[in-house]
Formats: structure tokens, C-alpha cells, sequence
């Protein structure tokens, strides 16, 4: 499981694990969660590849509600209706 690592807003660093990852009219979107353990129950997320520059990959969160029930209609069809989609 790919890890990403992003800045949060003190400065602080959060970890994210990625499930799984699809590509929706050309943008990427990836398919987190906030712990590395399967069989434990984590809470899931949708984000979205907003830059690449070189090596640095710039990720945010969902946010608009019809892109978001889009990307996770997807994303419950790849990984099955187990998955905890939060918003």
C-alpha cells in the first residue's frame, strides 16, 4: 500500500495510505484512508491531483458535492460497498 505524506495546517505532517487510484476526464483521483492496517476500520477520503512539478505531487481533498458522489460511485464499484466514504 503507497503511502503519501501532506502538510497539514500546523505544519505537522499527516499520513495517508492510498486504496486505490482512477483517472475521471483526465484528472487523477485517489481513494485514502488513515491507517495501514486492513482489517482495521478507518475512515476514507477522495483526493484529487491538482500539480505536478518534477518529483512534488500537490493533492486536495473533494470538496464540490456532484464531483465527489461522482468519483466515489467509482471508487465503491473497485474496492466493493465495504468502503467508508467520508466528506
Amino acid at each position: 500500500m503507497d503511502k503519501i505524506i501532506l502538510t497539514g495546517d500546523n505544519g505537522e505532517d499527516l499520513e495517508f495510505f492510498v486504496l486505490e487510484e482512477t483517472v475521471v476526464s483526465g484528472n487523477k483521483y485517489l481513494l485514502v484512508c488513515d491507517s495501514e492496517d486492513e482489517n482495521e476500520d478507518a475512515e476514507a477520503a477522495i483526493m484529487k491531483e491538482v500539480s505536478v512539478d518534477g518529483d512534488e505531487v500537490i493533492y486536495e481533498f473533494v470538496e464540490d458535492d456532484v464531483e465527489f458522489d461522482a468519483v466515489a460511485k467509482l471508487f465503491e464499484e473497485l474496492v466493493g460497498d465495504d468502503a467508508d466514504i467520508d466528506f
